[in-house]
């Protein structure tokens, strides 16, 4: 199925609360919101999941498994979800929407039982997980482009391109930049309008570490939403917005906003985000995608381990399908293996990160 067309129906699916299965409960006790899933109607992943070790049979699986977080990494979630409940009907699975740090909020309280992250897990929040005894494992599932867009007739950008350096004068806590002019005389003295991830998103701390320089820093004149779907119609009925989103958001809204080349340094090399520039990291925002997994829980609860299998087994078609990047085929059957050898630690993030990196 077209990646687009996929979306497309998917993020009609969510907007109307068409949920499939028994994982139709978005977010408990959350911010709720919407974002592209798996298309509605389709039963099984467009490619076959990966191929892993025989396990032994397990007797018929029952319980619950709260899951709360990233809305970037929600539509892999949710998709892979909605499959192991169909297999799995006595186990309740739900999808929150909170963002990455408000989904740590709750999963550092062990409210959750997994973390959808845009992101590693923060120092702060490794205290907060360690005070109320939560461990965790970090587990990396995919790849994603974080892309900056402007109004599909926006036609400043020479080349249609920005630099790093040029949204750090935007986008910096003591930015000037107020009108489309102060960045460049040439341009209109029109109003720039942002539009970008919410202070609690995954999104928000990527972007202002590795644009801004620090993390967490950034001006706050500007229109933030946990929700893609929320900026992608305020960046695409603005003339002079300019918002920041994930790519796969993006790709899919195409028809009304344009996605930015991306280069380092002014007058360098301007990368589009796609698939190849994504995996190689020769796009300047390339990120990996994680689930962060309670330790203890996963040791003792066999649905959340039989789960977590489930979701790397069938990570890679989920990941295509809803158009971001999956990692690679050798590295979903070692982290398999690794969760059903149990060779990982507690508040481990090396073991899994560190075969992620082995791949690229």
């Amino acid at each position: 199925m077209n990646r687009n067309i996929a979306i497309a129906a998917v993020i009609a699916a969510v907007a109307v609360g068409v949920v499939v299965g028994v994982i139709g409960t978005v977010g408990i006790g959350t911010k709720t919101g919407t974002a592209p899933t798996t298309p509605a109607g389709t039963s099984t992943p467009a490619e076959a999941p990966v191929q892993v070790p025989t396990q032994t049979p397990v007797t018929r699986l029952s319980g619950s498994i709260v899951i709360d977080g990233s809305s970037t990494v929600y539509p892999i979630t949710e998709a892979i979800a909605e499959e192991f409940s169909k297999k799995n009907p006595d186990v309740k699975v739900t999808v929150g929407i909170s963002g990455t740090g408000g989904g740590f909020k709750r999963f550092t309280l062990g409210e959750t039982d997994i973390n959808d992250s845009s992101r590693p897990i923060t120092d702060k929040e490794r205290a907060a997980a360690k005070e109320n005894n939560i461990r965790w494992v970090e587990i990396p599932i995919a790849l994603e482009g974080l892309s900056i867009v402007v109004h599909r007739d926006n036609n400043l950008f020479p080349n249609d391109c920005i630099s790093i350096e040029e949204l750090r004068e935007i986008w910096k806590p003591d930015s000037t930049i107020k009108k489309w002019s102060d960045l460049n005389p040439a341009y209109p003295a029109q109003e720039i309008r942002l539009y970008g991830a919410g202070p609690d998103s995954g999104t928000f701390d990527y972007f202002t570490e590795h644009v801004v320089g620090k993390a967490r820093a950034s001006r706050t004149d500007y229109i933030p939403s946990e929700d893609d779907n929320v900026l992608v119609q305020g960046v695409s009925t603005d003339r002079y917005s300019l918002g920041y989103i994930p790519l796969a958001y993006a790709e899919h809204a195409q028809d009304r906003l344009k996605i930015l080349k991306v280069s380092k340094e002014k007058n360098g090399e301007c990368i589009f985000p796609d698939g190849k520039s994504i995996i190689q990291g020769t796009y300047p925002l390339s990120r990996p995608l994680f689930i962060h997994v309670n330790y203890d829980k996963i040791q003792s609860r066999q649905e959340l381990k039989e789960f977590v299998l489930f979701y790397l087994s069938n990570a890679k078609s989920a990941a295509e399908k809803v158009g971001y990047i999956p990692l690679s085929d050798t590295y979903y059957k070692d982290a398999i293996r690794l969760i059903n050898e149990g060779r990982y630690t507690p508040d481990d993030d090396k073991t899994f990160v560190s075969i992620y990196k082995e791949g690229l």
